[in-house]
């Protein structure tokens, strides 16, 4: 491999995991960090450390240019990204190489192409990759837009061409509804993310979130099977698991199939995620979009396949073909991620900074805690709510969840609120534990449960 040395261009728990995943292999790290985090895990687990900025992202984490002096001082090999941040920025990963370093992920050309959500289903459809019926491209107006509408029918779904994470998406169910909400979208899009291009494609009702994981190193490319995220709130996933539930070994099969197909004909390298939406009804699965680079929830597939995809990512970079065939890489038992938040779920899971005054988890073979936590650790207000990610395995799926609940009751981080206290109540539902549950399932199981009291009439009156 001809990568000795890697700058870690991100923060929390997914720096902290790459820093060990390079520690594996023998690498020199390097982490950049704002103010903000100057006594984090991920900088005291490093090799060398180098503050790039102020607490805001914009003036740190997402500065490419105060990133790409970091790396050059540090006479780094490569970057790694993580997650979110620049980790899907085609001119970030296009600046790496062109400043002679290794970019850990795709070609800045193959993000360009999969990270516009309508040059990838057009990529997707010639890949022959099922896709969601819909406008098949941007739309130049509203006009276009109807006339789409009206060959597909209600409901439908307004999408940024350039959105990501779930943002960007507005349900239509009618007429009024679409035409109000059209507009909108484009303005939201613009501000967000610079370009307010939208397309249109049909809403499937109850839909099932699966992604499958993929690896590539240019010219061999394998799947690593498929994780389901349905649960999810305000379309950010909460719950992941491996494999999906409920699916057949032909859908399965087909589904998986299909992601490689995709992954080969962009000659894809690095590690990705195929997103879809599956209709259980139907058994029918559809294109939703490609992310590239490593997910949140990469430790359930590494739990049922025994794969380091973070190694796997480094090696690809430092020139190394797949170290696996697909013959290879099989599925051992289940797995479940659930991401802990520095978040209230009694108090419409409000943001929660603060110190961690102490910290206590579950050590077994089957249970896995990512995390950029240490009692004292002061959670700052200014970047996204992850803490940890707690992992457990089982033999079924049936076993995973009585781990999980274990886990989940022996999990103690105090100082602070967190949504520990949803994860046990999900652990305990009958309909997840049946695997009865799809994209739309967590908002209404929520305001059941966690819905917050009523406010009293005198508080009501005073305000």
């Amino acid at each position: 491999m001809n990568i000795r040395s890697v700058l870690i261009a991100n923060r929390g728990e997914i720096a902290v995991r790459i820093n060990r995943a390079a520690r594996a292999l023998g690498l020199r790290t390097v982490q950049v960090y704002s103010a903000a985090d100057r006594d984090s895990l991920a900088v005291r687990l490093a090799d060398e450390a180098i503050e790039i900025g102020p607490p805001a992202a914009k003036k740190s984490y997402l500065d490419i240019e105060a990133v790409l002096a970091a790396a050059k001082a540090a006479k780094v090999d490569a970057v790694h990204p993580g997650y979110g941040f620049l980790a899907e920025n085609a001119d970030f990963a296009d600046a790496v190489v062109a400043a002679g370093m290794k970019f850990v992920g795709p070609a800045g050309s193959a993000i360009r192409l999969l990270g516009d959500k309508v040059a990838a289903r057009a990529e997707a459809e010639k890949a022959g990759v099922p896709t969601v019926p819909g406008s098949g491209g941007r739309v130049a107006d509203i006009e276009e837009a109807e006339a789409i509408v009206e060959r597909i029918g209600f409901p439908v779904m307004i999408k940024a061409a350039a959105g990501g994470g779930g943002r960007g998406i507005r349900v239509a169910a009618d007429w009024d509804s679409f035409r109000r909400q059209f507009p909108q979208a484009s303005a939201e899009a613009a501000a967000a993310f610079g370009d307010g291009g939208l397309y249109v494609e049909k809403a499937i009702e109850k839909a099932r979130h699966v992604e499958v994981q993929i690896l590539g190193d240019g010219r061999n490319f394998v799947h690593c099977f498929e994780r389901e995220c349905s649960l999810q709130r305000r379309r950010q996933k909460v719950w992941e698991e491996a494999p999906a539930v409920g699916l057949s070994p032909e859908v399965r099969e087909r589904l998986c199939q299909s992601a490689v197909a995709l992954a080969r004909s962009v000659g894809y390298s690095g590690a990705g995620t195929v997103e879809y939406l599956y209709d259980e009804a139907s058994q029918d699965f559809y294109f939703i979009e490609v992310n590239t680079r490593i997910q949140v929830e990469h430790p359930v597939t590494e739990m049922i396949t025994g794969l380091d995809l973070v190694q796997e990512m480094l090696r690809i970079a430092g020139g190394e073909p797949l170290s696996i065939r697909q013959a290879d890489i099989a599925v051992t038992g289940h797995a479940i991620e659930c991401r802990i938040n520095a978040e209230d779920p009694f108090k419409n899971f409000m943001p929660w900074p603060g110190v961690v005054t102490a910290l206590s988890v579950p050590e077994a073979s089957d249970i896995r805690f990512d995390t950029m936590l240490f009692e004292g650790y002061a959670v700052p207000p200014f970047y996204d709510s992850l803490l940890a990610k707690l992992v457990v395995h089982g033999e079924t799926r049936a076993a995973c969840l009585a781990t999980l609940r274990r886990a989940l009751a022996a999990l103690k981080i105090k100082g602070i609120p967190t949504t520990i206290p949803l994860h046990e109540a999900l652990a305990a539902d009958s309909d997840v534990a049946a695997g009865r549950f799809h994209t739309r399932f967590l908002e209404g199981w929520l305001e059941s449960r966690f819905a917050p009291p009523p406010a009293s009439p005198v508080k009501e009156a005073a305000r």
